[in-house]
Parts: C-alpha cells; structure tokens; sequence
C-alpha cells in the first residue's frame, strides 16, 4: 500500500503548536514581531539561543519550539506575517513587580529581528491570593479602559486595559482559582493570540485611511467624466475620455494591488479574534465591561472601516469597467462611421477613375487607330503603283473601323481576363 507524501504532516498538524503547562502561580512575557516570510533570521536566532543554554536545536523546517531552562521556559512560534516568543517563570510574587524577560540575555534580546508588534506582560495568581480591589487594579492598569472576564465557567477572572504601559508593554492579570496546569497554561496562549490577532487585523487601518480619500477622487472624476459621456461630439473627444478612464482604472487596480493582500489578511485575523473571544464572552467581572465587548467596541469600527474602503474600491473597478465598455462602445461606432464614409469616398473615387479609365481607353484606342490607318495609307499607295486600280482613300476607309473595332475587341478581353483573377 502506497502512503499519501503528506499524510503526517496533515495529521502532526492536528498537534501543532502545543500550549504550555503552568502549575500554580507564574508570569509570562508574550512579544510578537513581523518578519519577512522568506527570512530564516529568526530560526537563525533561535538556534543561537539553543546554543548559549546547551538546549536540543530545533530541525530547520520548525514552526513552534518549546525548551526550559533553569530561568525560563521559552515557547517560539513562526507564524506566517510574525514571530511570537513566550517566556514562561513559576513562583509567586506581587504583580507587575518583575519581568519575566529580565531573566533573558540582553544582549540576545536586542538582536532579535523584526519589528515589534505587540508586548504583554502577563500574571498568575493562585487562589491563595486575595482578589484585587479597586486601588490596587487602579495601580496597575488604567481606570478608565479597564476590563475583566472570567475564563472557564468562572474558574479563574481576567484584568487587563490593553494599554502601552512605561515599560513598553501592555498588562494581564489572571487570578487562577481552580484552572488546571493544562487550562492555565491555554488560557495563557489563546489570551496572548487575542492580542496579537487583534493588532494584526488592525494593521490594515492605516492602509485604509490612506486609500480612503484617493478612492473618493476616483469617484469624483469618474462620475464627472460618466455624466460627459452623452454630450460628447467627436471621436477626438471620446478617445480623449477614454484615455483618462484608462488612468482611472490603473489608479484604482494599483490601490486594490497595495491593499488586497492587507485587507484579505484583516478578515482572517479579525475571524481569528472572534474564535479567541468566545471564550470570554458575556463573562463579566466586577460588574466591569468585559474583554469582548471592549474589542468588539473598538475593533469593529476599524474592521468595518477596512471592509468600506475594500468594496468602495471594488464597486468603483466594477463601474469604471461599465464606463470603459460604455466608452469603447462609442468609440467604436464612430470609428465604423469614419470608415463607412471612407469607403463612400474610395467607391466614388473609383468609379471616377473608372471612367476616366474608359475615356483614356476611348482616345487610345482612337490615337492607335489614326496611326494604324496612316501605316495603310502608306501601304497602300504602294500597291498603287504596282496595281492603279486599288483606292488608296477606300483602303483607308475600310480599315478604320476594322481597326477600331479590333482594339476595342482586344482591350475588352484583357479588362475581362483581369476581372476573373480579381475574382479567384
């Protein structure tokens, strides 16, 4: 029996990217970076860390990679846009007091390559730890962005206000009250891809802002331009028309050019951000808004705005195509016009020449019968001499129209010869 080459790819996919375990209390430093699809900098740069902590190397075609070592434990993931690094330390301590990446080699870290996109510092309080009041939250996040959900049937409530903070990074606190290792350790991964999703599908927005008022030019000309196309009188003007309707359309392709890849990319990440959120929807903590009605309250607008500017591009192509069509429609009508009265003109001249043709042949033929006539003349009064009773002027006189109708003769046949192979 013959195995499928991708039988166990499809199937280890299944079991890609495996989340951490996290027993008891801990934190987590969480970075994504965006890389260049066709770079191996950053396996590059994870080998590089395997070999300063005398780690197992991951094999060149990895995507995910998990290693522990006596500070951390480090969870690398190689995305298609970005790279995430999870740093991972057990232990109880007060919130926000240290960082995980504290306990990384600086000098490591600075080198890594691609641009940062999202940073969050992450903790884990176990049930022993009180919950936290409204001074201490104020402490550490921002009062008037700050929202909560609680995670797996209530077994453990989030924190978070997805600020920037002076440290360069956002913060999330979770207070584990009865999560596994297992769920602790998934509660960790899917909150950090929410984050991570949500600034990947936000990153069309700025795509948007910028396509927006050059597609609204767009529109302006093509509707100026659409509402000329009947009164337009002559061809030059119609070619005119459909040379700027020709600029309009390349303008428009090359705006769907540099935002296509972009926007489709947005709807994936933003179907992603759903799928992360159903964990934590309509789970309300403290009465505070809940981590998926703050997104959906501030994502959405900018999804909406990308998928607006997405179809506006599309419906103006679709027009400009009509107008194009419309336009090369027109043009061509006129074109058969020119060339209908072209051919009028070359048939009138034809015909012009044709009979100037015949009136040439006529005095040809009349020119070529007054010399034959005198070459019998001359003949003629020859035999005279030898034979007096021949009429040199009956002689000329019958052999006019014998002449005449001779040529006549003979030049009919060669204009009928040339018809027929004009014909064939």
């Amino acid at each position: 029996m013959r195995e499928h080459p991708q039988r166990y790819a499809l199937v280890n996919e299944l079991h890609a990217r495996p989340h951490l375990d996290l027993h008891g209390a801990g934190r987590a430093s969480y970075y994504a970076l965006l890389r260049d699809e066709n770079s191996q900098d950053d396996h590059a740069h994870l080998v590089a860390y395997c070999q300063r902590h005398g780690l197992p190397l991951p094999p060149p075609e990895a995507k995910h990679y998990a290693a522990h070592t006596d500070a951390v434990t480090l969870k690398w993931e190689s995305h298609t846009e970005f790279t995430s690094y999870l740093f991972v330390r057990e232990g109880s301590a007060a919130p926000f007091t240290e960082r995980v990446i504290d306990r990384v080699p600086a000098d490591w870290w600075q080198a890594t390559p691609g641009e940062l996109l999202v940073a969050l510092h992450m903790e884990v309080c176990g049930r022993d730890w009180p919950e936290p009041g409204e001074e201490e939250l104020a402490a550490w996040f921002g009062r008037d962005t700050l929202c909560s959900a609680s995670l797996y049937l209530g077994r453990a409530a989030v924190w978070t206000d997805f600020r920037v903070h002076a440290d360069g990074a956002a913060r999330l606190l979770i207070r584990n009250d009865s999560m596994s290792p297992q769920q602790t350790g998934r509660a960790l991964q899917r909150l950090a891809e929410l984050e991570t999703y949500r600034a990947m599908a936000l990153l069309a927005l700025p795509l948007a802002q910028d396509a927006s008022p050059r597609i609204r030019q767009v529109d302006l000309r093509l509707a100026a331009l659409t509402s000329r196309l009947n009164v337009m009188a002559g061809l030059d003007e119609q070619r005119a028309a459909l040379q700027e309707l020709s600029m309009l359309s390349a303008e428009i392709e090359q705006l769907a050019a540099n935002t296509a890849y972009r926007f489709g990319a947005t709807a994936a990440y933003h179907a992603l951000v759903q799928e992360r959120l159903e964990g934590v929807r309509n789970a309300h903590v403290s009465g505070r808004p809940s981590i998926a009605e703050f997104i959906d309250r501030r994502l959405l607008p900018a999804i909406r705005t990308c998928n607006s500017v997405a179809a506006r591009g599309e419906g103006i192509a679709r027009r400009l195509s009509r107008s194009l069509n419309l336009l090369r429609t027109q043009v061509d009508v006129a074109v058969e016009a020119q060339n209908r009265d072209l051919l009028a003109s070359m048939n009138q001249r034809a015909r012009l020449q044709l009979r100037l043709q015949e009136t040439v042949e006529g005095l040809s033929i009349a020119a070529i019968t007054y010399y034959v006539v005198g070459l019998v003349g001359y003949v003629a009064k020859a035999a005279h001499t030898w034979w007096p009773a021949l009429s040199v002027e009956l002689t000329q006189a019958v052999a006019i129209p014998l002449t005449a109708g001779l040529l006549w003769w003979g030049i009919g046949r060669v204009r009928a010869r040339i018809a027929r192979r004009i014909d064939v």
